[in-house]
């Protein structure tokens, strides 16, 4: 019997962020399991890099966005963020199995994608999609009919959807912060937001 079959099937715990007059989605795979977050919205893990570096390509301060304990991160700043500067977030994957129990791309099984077409259709405005990190870049390539970008890079669907590559935020990926930063900022002033 398949091992895989007998793990549980996760469905992905938030539904996606959407500002008004949202121009750009960001879209990770999955977020870790529970017991790792450290609030109840996208990239929860406090050692995740993404709100860093955040804080750092908008407001100068990789601790910007942490709460005052200097151990979480302030949801309602994050919030405030994403409004001002109309960035959306999601997921790629809605739902999956954790094949290693961890959240590890490599061991996460897709069970179904996103709707990345009725979730676009809430965004009017939105011409470009993020991805952070190969195994996300490699399902909205899927949905899209796409090839994946090389990391940093972007390419454009038929309808001309704008579709980049960024690196993983995790710090499972070797690349420190600030190069991280760089990618993102470089993206981020491609499309006017800084």
């Amino acid at each position: 019997m398949n091992e895989n079959i007998q793990q549980p099937v996760e469905t992905h715990p938030w539904p996606p962020f959407v500002p008004d007059g949202a121009r750009v989605l960001i879209m990770g795979t999955f977020p870790p399991q529970p017991k790792r977050w450290s609030m109840d919205f996208y990239y929860p893990n406090r050692t995740n890099d993404f709100w860093p570096m955040m804080g750092l390509i908008f407001m100068g301060d990789r601790h910007a966005l942490m709460a005052d304990d200097g151990k979480t991160f302030d949801l309602g700043a994050i919030k405030r963020l994403l409004t001002a500067k109309g960035i959306a977030m999601s997921d790629t994957a809605h739902t999956v199995r954790r094949l290693a129990g961890n959240a590890s791309d490599k061991n996460l099984d897709i069970l179904s994608p996103v709707d990345l077409p009725g979730l676009l259709e809430r965004m009017p405005l939105c011409r470009t999609v993020v991805t952070t990190g190969e195994k996300a870049a490699g399902v909205i390539a899927s949905l899209t009919s796409t090839p994946v970008p090389a990391m940093g890079g972007m390419v454009t669907a038929p309808d001309g959807l704008e579709i980049w590559r960024m690196p993983s935020t995790s710090r499972a990926y070797p690349l420190g912060l600030e190069k991280k930063a760089g990618f993102y900022a470089e993206m981020f002033r491609h499309i006017h937001l800084i």
